[in-house]
């Protein structure tokens, strides 16, 4: 520098701006007067000119107008602010750039130094000042958040210049400033000042964006600068502690700067003082404030995935958490013992040291998975999933580990299991032992190894010979060995018996004692043990014999090693004392020991293998509950599981493949994905070499599902391979394979060849094309004159060739005309001819086909009645010739046991069953094509004349009026008075007319045959066959839809038989027939609803099944009435069939949806379950209300039940139904509401407290109450309640009396009640007689109701009964 400088005073950085207003005497700088915003701008410029040409020093007589700057900041223009932070930038460049020769100079004089120390001084203080102005108006304008906000403004440049100015700083930093102070230390304030706008920064919540990366990382190399030449670790420790407490988004940022501080730096003392305030937080007081902790839980969870040898070096200070009541820091130092353990901890070169740590941090993980917190628990399966996905489990922890993983299947937090579940599929991904875990593919090996273990060790023993066993020398040398162990704790005498020392490693010291016992020196050994039993406590052999005294537990550790219980003794010498001889002998003889060592873990490695496979069956039958839980998240985790499972070839997997399918009906897209994308990946990816193969794997596993398969099963996985059909994944060789499949020309059994139709039907339900372009292939060789000898196949074949019928033209727009074939088409020749030639040939599988043959006759035949008329004219024609042939003939030996008997007449019973089989599927098919494609055209055709009447009217739009039509012009809608809004009205009426007086009025072919289904269901005696009175049963029930007349007629006949009945075939049709009755004709069946709740308790199960089935139908259809009875349903959830505890469940479920319909009917539920009429057990009654009551989830459903059930304690009767009232309560989340209800009717229920149950259900109340944490005025509440329960429970019959004089309803006496619903329905019985069957009174009017025009049949509306109307909309 040119020039003497002129002394200034000193500048000291103040503590708030403040400071620089305030005299501080001469010798210290203070600001003398502070502009107003007007004067700034030449201010700045000669601010400007001044640095010109005095470079960085010109601040010294130029401090003022920036700082006035800074003053105003808020008020002054963004253009003055813009170019104050450029000119500062500028000058703090400057002086960066001359410092380091200012600094070089040996000559600086102290005027200089002092100079240039407040020009520094000066400068960084207005340029901070700056960067926090701009950085805190940055924050308010929210910048940093909304990137579409962003305008040319003093925050988008401050963006812009913020990454320079912290690298300018840094730069500054690096330099050597302390010749500046005079070779002292930098002070302390200037390190503040230069760091403090860099901790500002990060505060900011938009820096953890990508955007901003440069960013940060500029920050972090000004502070690394810092924290090197300028001793700013305890500052920046302090800071950064407090920062992670008040601003939860730097977590991530300083974990990444203080691991690239460590990795560049080498500042590796910072973590350990980071660590060590961490874990010196109180853990009750971070409890409470779940801001800190998280800030401390991310930042220790993000320091161990970047430095976690380090975090492991200092994981001591932070275990302490571990027993704290924060889960989330439960959390982090977990994951943080997980990270170490798979990026430092993993391996089997480990020393002996690190694998005790692995072991122990293992444990630790191990001990949480039953954490207290479900988001621990969820947590560490996670932790371990990880792990196992990173290999870093040893083989020895996996039983234990997967035994932990199922047992959290059954945990109640919907996030564990779902983590228990994601664990289980690592595990399988990772498994160690096979791609094969069947249990078969396991077993077998695993017995074939053990026998030939137990082999080698026979041979072993046999050349071994009759020679001294090492616990005979054991015994003969325990005298001395004792003496010896005796000595050890005697004063020493020789001092060379001290040099002995233990080695490092258990499996070192182990060789050592054991050499040491072979040579005799009995007394090295022993002292050699006793220190071992101090360094390795806690390790094998050590640990496991821990005797009375230390004398004992050597002596055993010794003997162990030396007979060759213990690892170690195998690879020394022998004892002393053998030949030579024996040597050279011994050699073989240690190769056999090899080979059986081999073959030792040989067959522990295939019992690892089958124990795990075990585990993960035994998870299966688990994870197939859980499939149908309310959590999309779990279904999916359940559902990829068995994708897994599947695929290591366990057999078991193949019922949960199957279990999935109706979730493809689910409601939750993210499911019904899931169950596509399983059968996607099992199905439509096989392995194979080659395409052929391929496709081949992909036809046998899908065969392999429809065998033994249900309807709803096949029905599901229709479905599912339509999806893929219309979305083209399913390859044309696929299709190829299966046509070829059915006609033969690729060899296949008969299943697999029925199953190629069933596969192309489903092909046809996404793409009917499949199945029309080779509708005659189908035809010829389905239905040929060999359809007798596979009546399945056929079958099949008319359930694909309907298919066509099911995607007809209509989809694509309501006017189109319907898809039929002529009534000559030949599909309806070949079913003729099968239908009427197998009619006279016993078969089980006629009917089945029957019946599909005259629906698709129905579905697709022009003139369908016609052809199924012949059909039924053939049929009878051959029973009738039949008949005949049987009546001129003279049997000497009477009927035989499989004819039908009735005076001198006689027919095989399978002709007999075949004709109203088809009588009654004739029927049927015959009302439904009249109700849905009849009708179905006839409004198209109107629609079609509707439009042309429009049309024409559009086109004659100039005349004035219409001439009117003559007689011969008259359209059928005129004939018909199909006009306006009762056209639908009336076509339903023609149709409904034509069933009622047409069909069945004698002139029909049909009424020709109901007297004979009449005769055989009236007889049951005469007609006994089982067969022949399911198929009766069943006609009459398809016939009874056909006409309301013929319906109410004949109603009492169907409810008797399927009260009467002794064959469950008759009584399951007669329930299936009742439904579809209930729903075509309402009115009529309702009187009988409850003989349709009888059958519920009906003794065959089957029958009750059904029952369930179609009640559950026609409930949430809204068909039947909804009332006490429902409680018959509820039974059911107990019955010993799993089946029918299924079917209830499902239907409580779904009854669940409908509003609040469960809690309408709940309080007549409880009634007449706990009824002591009703027979259930106290047990059962439980079981069934913990099902029920876990629907109640609403606060006002449960306030409300609680004060009902208090008031159901007045009309109790019995002991045990106050019982059941309280257990009810134990079931109910009571709030501090529901708490009040009770208070309010203490009185219903004081009397009955003396019950020990009852007064121990409201303790569990209470109990679970207070567990659940409320505000001190609900606990108080909790207490007067209680101390009233314990007052009303130990005052005896006295106070009971008193109690019951307050009751406002005394107890009744126990008396004869009128009989409910419930009470009447009694088991089957073939003793009831006939009067005892009560016909219900018929509608009135009926007559008259027939001859006018019928309205559409009503809708029945569910209402409940219960002893409130109202109901509660929670």
């Amino acid at each position: 520098m040119s020039g003497a400088m002129v002394a200034v005073p000193e500048f000291r950085l103040p503590l708030v701006p403040a400071d620089l207003l305030r005299e501080g005497g001469p010798a210290q700088y203070t600001v003398q007067e502070v502009l107003p915003v007007r004067d700034l701008p030449p201010a700045l410029t000669a601010f400007r000119s001044a640095f010109r040409a005095r470079g960085a020093l010109a601040v010294l007589q130029h401090f003022d107008p920036v700082y006035s700057l800074l003053h105003h900041f808020q008020a002054v223009g963004t253009a003055v602010k813009e170019d104050a932070l450029e000119l500062m930038t500028h000058v703090v460049s400057h002086h960066s750039n001359e410092l380091p020769a200012i600094l070089g100079d040996s000559g600086l004089s102290h005027a200089d130094r002092v100079a240039h120390l407040n020009a520094l001084k000066m400068n960084c203080y207005l340029l901070t000042g700056l960067m926090d102005a701009f950085e805190m108006e940055t924050c308010k304008s929210g910048l940093l958040e909304n990137k579409k906000s962003r305008t040319k403004s003093s925050g988008s440049l401050w963006e812009e210049e913020r990454e320079p100015i912290l690298r300018l700083l840094t730069q500054l930093l690096q330099l050597d400033l302390r010749q500046l102070w005079g070779g002292f230390v930098v002070e302390e304030e200037f390190v503040s000042l230069m760091t403090g706008s860099s901790y500002r920064i990060l505060e900011n919540p938009g820096i953890s964006l990508q955007r901003y990366r440069a960013t940060r990382e500029a920050v972090t190399h000004l502070l690394a600068a810092a924290l090197v030449h300028y001793d700013h670790m305890f500052n920046a420790t302090l800071k950064i502690t407090q920062m992670l407490q008040h601003f939860e988004h730097v977590a991530p940022v300083f974990a990444q700067a203080v691991s690239l501080w460590v990795k560049e730096y080498g500042l590796k003392s910072l973590v350990a003082e980071l660590l060590r305030e961490v874990g010196q937080k109180y853990p009750l007081d971070m409890a409470h404030d779940a801001s800190v902790i998280k800030g401390y839980a991310v930042f220790v969870t993000e320091l161990a995935e970047q430095i976690p040898a380090l975090v492991l070096s200092n994981m001591s200070v932070l275990l302490c958490h571990l027993d704290g009541e924060s889960y989330m820091m439960r959390n982090a130092i977990l994951a943080a013992m997980a990270e170490v353990l798979v990026q430092v901890l993993n391996g089997d070169q480990l020393e002996e040291a690190a694998r005790g740590t692995r072991d122990q941090f293992l444990t630790m993980l191990q001990a949480h998975v039953c954490d207290i917190n479900s988001f621990v628990r969820s947590r560490v399966l996670q932790l371990f999933t990880r792990i196992v996905q990173c290999k870093a489990l040893p083989l020895t922890w996996f039983q234990s580990v997967v035994s932990l993983a199922v047992e959290r299947l059954k945990d109640k937090a919907v996030v564990v299991v779902k983590n228990a579940i994601q664990l289980l599929i690592a595990f399988l991904s990772n498994n160690p032992f096979s791609c094969k875990l069947g249990s078969t593919d396991l077993s077998e090996p695993l017995k074939k190894e053990v026998q030939k273990l137990q082999e080698m060790r026979d041979r072993n023993r046999s050349t071994a010979g009759p020679g001294i066993t090492p616990e005979e020398e054991w015994e003969a040398m325990l005298p001395e060995v004792r003496a010896a162990i005796q000595q050890l704790f005697q004063p020493l005498q020789e001092e060379e018996e001290e040099v002995l020392e233990v080695e490092k490693t258990v499996e070192s010291t182990l060789k050592q004692i054991t050499g040491l016992l072979r040579k005799l020196n009995y007394k090295c050994a022993a002292r050699l043990t006793q220190k071992a039993l101090g360094r390795f406590r806690g390790k094998e052999p050590f640990s496991s014999l821990i005797e009375e005294n230390e004398e004992a537990t050597i002596l055993g550790v010794l003997k162990r090693l030396y007979t060759g219980s213990c690892p170690g003794e195998n690879s020394e010498d022998p004892p002393h004392g053998k030949s030579g001889l024996e040597n050279e002998e011994a050699v073989p003889e240690e190769q056999s020991q090899t080979e059986l060592v081999k073959q030792e873990m040989l067959v522990q490695y295939l019992q690892d293998a089958y124990n795990f496979s075990m585990k993960i069956t035994e998870a299966l039958s688990l994870i197939s509950k859980l499939m149908y839980e309310n959590s999309v998240s779990v279904v999916q985790e359940a559902i990829e599981f068995f994708v897994t499972v599947s695929q290591f070839g366990v057999s078991e997997a193949l019922s949960g493949v199957r279990r999935m399918l109706p979730l493809i009906w689910s409601k939750e897209p993210g499911i019904k994905e899931a169950v596509l994308n399983a059968y996607r990946q099992l199905y439509l990816s096989p392995s194979g070499d080659s395409g052929r193969a391929r496709v081949q794997h992909l036809v046998r596993s899908l065969s392999l599902i429809m065998v033994d398969a249900s309807l709803g099963t096949i029905r599901c996985l229709e479905e599912i391979i339509s999806e893929f059909v219309q979305k083209d994944e399913i390859e044309p060789a696929v299709i190829q394979l299966l046509w070829e499949q059915f006609t033969l020309k690729s060899q296949c059994s008969s299943l697999e060849r029925r199953a190629a139709v069933m596969l192309l039907g489903m092909m046809a339900q996404g793409n009917p094309e499949i199945i029309g372009s080779n509708l005659d292939v189908l035809v010829t060789v389905g239905l040929s004159e060999k359809v007798c000898e596979d009546y399945c196949l056929a079958q099949e074949v008319c359930n694909a060739i309907s298919k066509l019928a099911r995607n007809t033209k209509q989809a694509l727009g309501k006017n189109s005309t319907p898809f039929r074939l002529p009534q000559n088409h030949m599909l309806f020749g070949h079913l003729s001819e099968a239908v009427t030639k197998g009619f006279a040939q016993p078969s089980c599988h006629w009917i089945p086909f029957m019946e599909a043959a005259v629906t698709l006759i129905y579905q697709l035949a022009e003139g369908a009645e016609e052809i199924c008329a012949h059909i039924l004219q053939a049929c009878s024609q051959q029973a009738l010739e039949k008949l005949k042939e049987d009546d001129g003939q003279k049997a000497d030996s009477g009927d035989s046991p499989s004819r039908v008997s009735d005076g001198a007449s006689s027919l095989p019973t399978f002709l007999l069953m075949h004709l109203v089989s088809l009588v009654g599927q004739v029927a049927l098919q015959q009302v439904a094509y009249l109700e849905v494609s009849v009708s179905a055209e006839l409004c198209r055709r109107r629609m079609l004349r509707d439009e042309e009447k429009t049309k024409n009217r559009s086109d004659r739009s100039t005349k004035k009026k219409r001439p009117q039509s003559t007689g011969n012009e008259t359209t059928m809608e005129e004939e018909l008075g199909l006009t306006g809004a009762t056209a639908d009205d009336t076509e339903a009426e023609l149709i409904r007319s034509v069933c009622e007086t047409e069909l069945l009025d004698g002139k029909h072919l049909l009424s020709a045959f109901v007297p004979l289904v009449l005769k055989i269901c009236n007889n049951p005696g005469l007609y006994s066959d089982p067969g022949l009175s399911a198929a009766a049963a069943l006609a009459l029930g398809k016939v009874c839809m056909i006409s309301s007349e013929f319906c109410d007629s004949h109603l009492r006949l169907l409810f008797t038989m399927m009260e009467k009945s002794s064959l469950p075939g008759v009584r399951s049709n007669l329930l299936i027939a009742a439904g579809d009755l209930a729903i075509r004709f309402p009115n009529l069946v309702e009187p009988w609803t409850s003989h349709l709740y009888a059958r519920l308790r009906d003794p065959c199960p089957s029958v009750r099944k059904m029952a369930a089935l179609v009640m559950t139908h026609l409930i949430l259809k809204d068909m039947v009435k909804v009332k006490g009875q429902v409680s018959e349903l509820a039974a059911l959830l107990i019955d010993p069939e799993e089946a029918i505890v299924g079917v209830a469940q499902n239907f409580f479920t779904e009854l669940s949806n409908k509003g609040n319909a469960i809690y309408n009917l709940l309080p007549d539920i409880i009634s007449h379950l706990s009824d002591p009429n009703c027979s259930i057990e106290e047990e059962s009654f439980h079981t069934v209300m913990r099902h029920l009551l876990s629907y109640i989830t609403k606060d006002k459903q449960t306030e409300s039940l609680v004060e009902k059930l208090c008031q159901r304690f007045r009309i109790a009767r019995t002991e045990r139904q106050y019982r059941d009232l309280s257990y009810c309560l134990t079931l109910l989340p009571i709030s501090e509401r529901g708490l009040q209800k009770l208070q309010d009717n203490f009185d219903c229920f004081a009397d009955k407290l003396q019950d020990p149950a009852v007064y121990s259900c409201f303790q569990t109340v209470l109990a679970r109450f207070r567990r659940a944490g409320s505000k001190l005025e609900a606990k108080a509440l909790a207490e007067e309640l209680e101390q009233k329960v314990s007052a009303a429970h130990n005052r005896g019959l006295d106070s009971a009396e008193t109690c019951q004089k307050g009751s406002a309803t005394p107890m009744p006496e126990p008396a004869k009640r009128k009989p409910t619903g419930s009470s009447r329905r009694q088991p089957l019985s073939t003793a009831n007689r006939d009067e005892d069957f009560v016909t219900p009174q018929p509608r009135s009017l009926r007559n008259q109701q027939r001859a006018k025009k019928r309205p559409p049949p009503r809708k029945a509306i569910i209402t409940f009964s219960s002893d409130e109307n109202s109901s509660e909309d929670g």
